[in-house]
């Protein structure tokens, strides 16, 4: 009763519903605004706890909401070991600070439950929007949008209807694939991420294997099973590994990793067995990250990470001034085109 005669002494918030009804404020949020999956149980946690508290819907609060917070939030994978998230985060900050916007970070480390703690804290910040990259869960994309706060998904999108920036994918690997048929090779292997470690349509894993196949398959030549593998995730020790079984295999006289940790990977199995880089085997990796920096400088396919985090950042901050409803057909879909870069780890095949 103590409890409940503080709540009654002042305004009731939306904070103070969660905790007497001992839910998130994401979940009370979907119940006001009918927004969202709420199981029965803790609906009607929610409305009995509204109404012992006496909560009503602000109005005023409502409108002085859309005054903003002049902040984003930000949800990573993580800002390292792969630096393709501290360069998409850079571009975030970039346009956001241009703009008179701060950024809220949150390292989400692949963990659906971290992603669920982020949204549910960024929603009681009130920040004026979301960027998820990558999202985990689809059901942490739904929480935040049920909240009103527009929501960006970059390069993984879920099935979820948001605003998005994805890349084209495809076409980089396209380009990798084209550029080692056009030195003379002819048996390509390629290293790859597992598809099944995402909620996604079509997966950025997917695009780029298919680019790979499609465009053997358009140069008459039938990729062999062997010369694919997926590792778990994107590890040096996955690169390694599956590197280490193509060279006991010795089919391929080329290599394309997904990304350039995968590639380190293959670079390692490849000095491990006293073979050289591009002399005996070619290698292309995908991001443009650790490429310039190993040995030899790695031909890549260049993601412009800094450029889709300005464009996350111009989305969010673009979203806050559409006027009516949002709705799935004012969502935004960016894609950005990917390029090749070539350095010192391609050349042409030895001649047997």
């Amino acid at each position: 009763m103590d409890c409940l005669r503080s709540l009654m002494s002042k305004n009731p918030t939306l904070k103070d519903v969660a905790h007497e009804a001992r839910v998130s404020t994401a979940t009370v949020a979907r119940v006001l605004h009918g927004r969202g999956f709420v199981s029965k149980e803790s609906r009607k946690q929610v409305e009995e706890a509204i109404s012992k508290t006496g909560y009503r819907l602000n109005i005023l609060a409502q409108s002085l909401r859309r005054q903003r917070t002049k902040t984003i939030g930000h949800l990573l994978t993580s800002i390292s070991p792969n630096p393709f998230f501290a360069g998409v985060e850079l571009g975030v900050e970039n346009e956001a600070i241009r703009n008179g916007y701060s950024v809220l970070i949150w390292n989400v480390f692949e963990d659906a439950k971290r992603e669920a703690l982020g949204v549910e804290a960024f929603v009681q910040r009130q920040v004026d929007a979301i960027i998820f990259t990558t999202p985990i869960d689809p059901k942490n994309v739904e929480i935040a949008l049920s909240a009103h706060i527009p929501v960006i998904q970059v390069e993984r999108p879920t099935q979820v209807p948001s605003h998005k920036v994805l890349v084209d994918n495809y076409a980089g690997a396209v380009s990798a694939t084209e550029h080692l048929l056009n030195l003379g090779h002819k048996r390509i292997g390629y290293i790859g991420g597992d598809p099944r470690n995402y909620h996604t349509d079509l997966s950025v894993d997917e695009q780029r294997l298919t680019g790979y196949r499609d465009t053997l398959r358009k140069n008459n030549i039938t990729p062999s099973e062997k010369w694919y593998a997926s590792g778990k995730y994107y590890s040096i020790e996955d690169g390694y590994q599956i590197m280490e079984n193509f060279l006991k295999d010795g089919e391929i006289t080329a290599v394309i990793a997904a990304c350039d940790i995968l590639a380190a990977g293959a670079l390692q199995a490849i000095y491990q067995h006293h073979l050289r880089v591009p002399d005996d085997i070619s290698v292309v990796g995908f991001d443009d990250t650790y490429a310039p920096y190993l040995s030899p400088p790695l031909t890549t396919v260049r993601q412009p990470m800094f450029e889709i985090g300005q464009m996350a950042a111009r989305i969010a901050i673009e979203s806050l001034n559409l006027p009516g409803e949002i709705t799935p057909a004012s969502f935004r879909i960016d894609r950005l085109s990917t390029q090749l870069t070539v350095r010192s780890s391609t050349s042409a095949p030895r001649s047997d």
